[in-house]
């Protein structure tokens, strides 16, 4: 039998007027409504994160062509357009926030463009939408000493908890950058599963804490888009993405090995 691979869409802002910073990964808001039309009208199932990893753990069957919808960093849009659609078509979702980036009594400053504040996250929260940590202030989790790693997870975590009541049980990684020690962070501080990036369909075997997303960005067309949530050419149409990811992971890498060659000299 095939492996079930489920698409899970990675959005950031809707807008209709984006910033520079954020304008690539952002969607306007005719563009979000078209789409979640298109996912009702293909028959799809929208689940949490959540809810996908809790089936997958238990080996229990997957709904009808089931999809995840998730928004990374906590844009206000998520809530003055993205909602009213999720509403109308009783579709679930999960938002991943990063804590220090919404408005309210953590707020770092550090929110690229305007961020929700706790009111209206609560308001998702209540509306089918699971609340998800993603980080306390959006760095390269990868690249941070331990103490700098756990403080980001645990005050994510600790607020979350705080400002609704209950504690976030699903993580996405900023950047979408991890390795085996972020992994085990985000597992030993509390989260039951945690999503990259990696522009491919999920699969039960990438494991719990590295299932991968495909990238939403306001140049997807409704033709593109309908052949992510079918996973269909998935391959070609990231191909460069990847290629990039690849340089970039080897720069990284260099760049980690020094610090820690400093550090030992210290």
């Amino acid at each position: 039998m095939t492996e079930p691979r489920v698409p899970i869409l990675m959005y950031h802002a809707v807008a209709a007027d984006p910033n520079d910073a954020t304008r690539a990964l952002s969607v306007a808001p005719e563009a979000f409504a078209e789409q979640m039309a298109l996912v009702g009208d293909l028959g799809l199932t929208p689940v949490t994160t959540a809810g996908l990893a809790a089936r997958w753990r238990a080996g229990r069957p997957l709904p009808a062509r089931p999809v995840l919808i998730t928004f990374d960093d906590g844009y206000e849009g998520v809530h003055r357009h993205a909602l009213p659609v999720l509403a109308k078509h009783g579709f679930a979702a999960t938002l991943f926030v990063s804590t220090g980036w919404i408005r309210g009594a953590y707020d770092t400053g550090g929110g690229l463009d305007t961020m929700l504040d706790w009111n209206q996250v609560r308001d998702l929260a209540g509306a089918d939408v699971e609340i998800g940590g993603h980080s306390h202030s959006h760095p390269q989790l990868d690249q941070l000493d331990d103490d700098s790693l756990r403080g980001e997870v645990t005050r994510c975590r600790d607020i979350v908890a705080d400002e609704l009541g209950a504690l976030p049980v699903s993580f996405a990684y900023p950047y979408g950058y991890s390795s085996r020690r972020v992994r085990d962070a985000v597992r030993s501080h509390g989260f039951a599963q945690a999503l990259a990036v990696g522009n491919g369909l999920a699969r039960r075997r990438q494991g719990p804490y590295a299932l991968q997303r495909v990238t939403v960005r306001r140049s997807t067309g409704i033709e593109e888009f309908e052949r992510l949530v079918e996973g269909r050419t998935i391959a070609r149409t990231f191909a460069r993405d990847r290629a990039l990811t690849k340089g970039y992971a080897m720069v990284r890498r260099a760049s980690q090995i020094r610090r820690k060659a400093s550090r030992s000299r210290v």
